[in-house]
């Protein structure tokens, strides 16, 4: 009697651990993600649908599948006029960039919150006050008659700086300007 007693209790054993492991199983279950990725629960998106969402998010209206391209626009350049009045202009967008023409003799003031990068010839900067125009390139500040290096950020603070074209140059400047200024 005692081998069957001993069948008998494996058996049971047996029995109850695979029910009580079918019990634990559907706890299990019910804990997993449930969603395959892919499935139409939980979709895979594009990369280009979520900068979508994003620009409708952001800006409240669609955007453009293909990235953004810059386009040039034509338009003139202010330069020297016979009649000793200066030219002033900003452009229509502050973050709107516009290149101007220097020539020798002329001197191009930015207004408070101009910056200026000269990109063609060589440049000294002009001042009405002490301080001069911060080279946010360099971190420096550049006071009245210093050189101004070509392709640095130059931010005019205050109205009444500008640059001009340094004595002995015959050519011009070429500087782009974002910001208001004045050509005089």
């Amino acid at each position: 009697m005692k081998s069957a007693m001993k069948v008998t209790m494996a058996v049971v054993l047996l029995g109850g651990a695979v029910w009580a492991g079918s019990l634990m199983n559907l706890t299990a279950e019910g804990a997993s993600v449930g969603n395959q990725p892919g499935t139409a629960d939980d979709p895979v998106v594009t990369k280009s649908y979520v900068d979508q969402q994003i620009q409708k998010a952001l800006g409240g209206g669609t955007a453009a599948t293909s990235p953004p391209v810059a386009t040039a626009t034509a338009s003139p350049a202010p330069t020297a006029t016979s009649s000793s009045s200066p030219q002033s202009s900003a452009p229509a967008n502050s973050n709107e960039a516009v290149i101007v023409d220097v020539k020798p003799g002329q001197i191009l003031m930015g207004s408070a919150g101009a910056e200026f990068i000269v990109r063609a010839g060589k440049a000294v900067i002009f001042s009405e006050a002490a301080n001069g125009v911060a080279d946010l390139t360099d971190g420096k500040d550049l006071a009245n008659g210093q050189a101004a290096p070509m392709n640095h950020l130059l931010s005019f603070p205050r109205d009444g700086r500008g640059i001009n074209v340094q004595d002995g140059q015959k050519l011009g400047l070429v500087v782009l300007v974002r910001g208001g200024y004045t050509l005089k």
